[in-house]
C-alpha cells in the first residue's frame, strides 16, 4: 500500500466494470510479447545516461493489423504525430488534426467501456447526459491547448503530454505513458528501453502484466521511471483517467485501486480544466510486493 493510502473501494469497482468491459485490450503472449530483461538502477531526473539493463527492445511483437483495423487504435495512431513534443513551442492545430482529434473522440465514445464510463459521472453529476456535450467535455480535458512552458504559447495539451510524450527545455522526458506509443517509437529507434523499475529482484513482474514501471531514454533523454499500462485499449485510458478527473477538484488526485490483479496508484495532475498528465504506478500484481 501507498504512504498507507486506502484502496477506493466504489473507484475500484467501476475500474473492474470498465476493464471486464475492455474488449479491445490486446493479449499478452498472443497479440503482443514483451521481454522485460534486466531490473533498471537509479537515475536522477534531469540526467541523459543510464546503465542499460535491456540489450533488446522490451516489445519483440505486436499484432500491428489488430493496431490497424480496430477503429480506435487507428484514430489514435493518427493523433501520434500531431504535436511538437517540445514545450515553449505553439502548436499549430490544423484543420485536419482537428477531424482526426473528434473522430477519436466519436470513435471511442461508441465503445462500451466509455459508455459505461459516461453512465458513471452521469450519475455522479459530473458529466451530462447529452452525448454531444460529453463529447465536448472530453475534448476540453483532452486536446484543448494551454501553456505548460511559461517561455511559450500553448504549446501542450493534456493527450499530448500523457501519450505522445513532451521534452522540458531539452533536458526531460514528461509524460509518454502509452505502450502503442512506446511500441512505435521502440520500432522506429526512438524510444531505448532499458529496464524494469522495481524495489528488488525478487519482485520481478511477469511479461503477462497489463502495468508495468519502466525505465527508458528518448530523444537523448532518460526517464527515470514511468508507468504504463501495457496492451490496453486506448478508451479503456481515457475511461479510467476522465473518472478520475472528474471525481476530484484537487490539483493532484492520487487513488489506490485494486483492477483485475493489480494493485495500483492511479495518480491525476489537473492544468485548469484539463488534464496536466496521469499516470499507473504498479503497486503489487498476483500478491506481489513491488
Amino acid at each position: 500500500m501507498a504512504r498507507g493510502q486506502q484502496v477506493s473501494q466504489e473507484l475500484s469497482e467501476v475500474l473492474n466494470q470498465l476493464w471486464s468491459l475492455d474488449k479491445n485490450r490486446l493479449r499478452p503472449g498472443t497479440d503482443y510479447k514483451i521481454s522485460l530483461q534486466g531490473r533498471a538502477g537509479y537515475v536522477a531526473q534531469g540526467s541523459n545516461y543510464a546503465r542499460d539493463r535491456a540489450s533488446d527492445p522490451l516489445f519483440t511483437y505486436v499484432n500491428e493489423d489488430k493496431l490497424k483495423h480496430i477503429e480506435t487504435y487507428a484514430h489514435f495512431i493518427n493523433l501520434l504525430d500531431n504535436y511538437e513534443t517540445s514545450t515553449g513551442v505553439s502548436e499549430t492545430v490544423t484543420s485536419e488534426e482537428l477531424k482526426e482529434n473528434r473522430l477519436f473522440i466519436d470513435s471511442i465514445v461508441e465503445t462500451d467501456v466509455m459508455k459505461c464510463a459516461h453512465k458513471y459521472l452521469v450519475r455522479k453529476g459530473q458529466s451530462p447526459a447529452d452525448l454531444g456535450q460529453f463529447k465536448k467535455q472530453l475534448y476540453d480535458i483532452w486536446f484543448r491547448l494551454y501553456h505548460r512552458d511559461r517561455s511559450g504559447g500553448e504549446d501542450s495539451c493534456g493527450f499530448e503530454h500523457v501519450f505522445v510524450g513532451e521534452t522540458k527545455h531539452g533536458h526531460e522526458i514528461m509524460g509518454l505513458h502509452n505502450w502503442v506509443q512506446f511500441y512505435l517509437q521502440e520500432k522506429h529507434g526512438h524510444v531505448d528501453y532499458k529496464g524494469y523499475k522495481a524495489r528488488a529482484n525478487k519482485d520481478t513482474p511477469d511479461e503477462d502484466d497489463h502495468v508495468l514501471n519502466l525505465q527508458f531514454s528518448w530523444k537523448g533523454l532518460v526517464k527515470p521511471v514511468g508507468g504504463s499500462f501495457i496492451g490496453v485499449s486506448p478508451e479503456f485510458e481515457v475511461a479510467l483517467f476522465t473518472i478520475i478527473f472528474l471525481m476530484s477538484n484537487e490539483k493532484m488526485t492520487s487513488a489506490v485501486v485494486k483492477v483485475d490483479e493489480y494493485m495500483l496508484e492511479l495518480v491525476v495532475y489537473r492544468h485548469g480544466r484539463s488534464i496536466g498528465t496521469s499516470y499507473p504506478k504498479l503497486l503489487s500484481s498476483n500478491n506481489r510486493d513491488l
